[in-house]
């Protein structure tokens, strides 16, 4: 019985593959729905909290969503002018994907730019104290949030 079953289910297969032998897949050029999703996600990431957001700020969600498109657009046509003999799209995808990253990255980058020149500007009885400047560049916790090591104690 169980034999029976198994060549049922090898004929099976044997069938399907025929059946679907002629079929191409591509995942080039992306749907219009998946060029949506990319666009919210970028607007996701670009106007909330995040890794990025914490050294680059945030932007609002309009400015975001203008951004977003300009990105994806960018990205989109850049890929599209790749040309590669990728018959499935794999390697055309992954320079959209890398361009949508870059592009990112610069924008932030350059918004970032520009709104750490206005507080240059400042009034000099604003200026940071020492303590601030101090850890202006540092990534590391504050003193007070630093703790000791237990290895001692083993």
């Amino acid at each position: 019985m169980a034999e029976a079953q198994q060549a049922q289910s090898e004929t099976s297969a044997t069938v399907a593959a025929e059946k679907y032998s002629n079929v191409s897949f591509s995942i080039w050029p992306p749907t219009e729905r998946t060029r949506d999703a990319v666009r919210n996600r970028l607007i996701e990431t670009l106007s909330s909290p995040s890794i990025l957001s914490k050294r680059y700020g945030t932007l609002s969600r309009e400015e975001a969503v203008d951004v977003a498109k300009l990105i994806e657009e960018e990205a989109f046509e850049v890929a599209g002018k790749a040309g590669t003999t990728d018959d499935d799209g794999i390697e055309i995808l992954q320079v959209y994907s890398k361009e949508i990253s870059k592009r990112m990255l610069e924008k932030v980058k350059a918004r970032s730019g520009d709104s750490a020149a206005a507080p240059e500007a400042a009034p000099a009885n604003e200026a940071p104290s020492k303590a601030e400047e101090e850890d202006a560049g540092s990534t590391a916790p504050p003193q007070s949030e630093k703790t000791e090591s237990v290895a001692d104690d083993e």
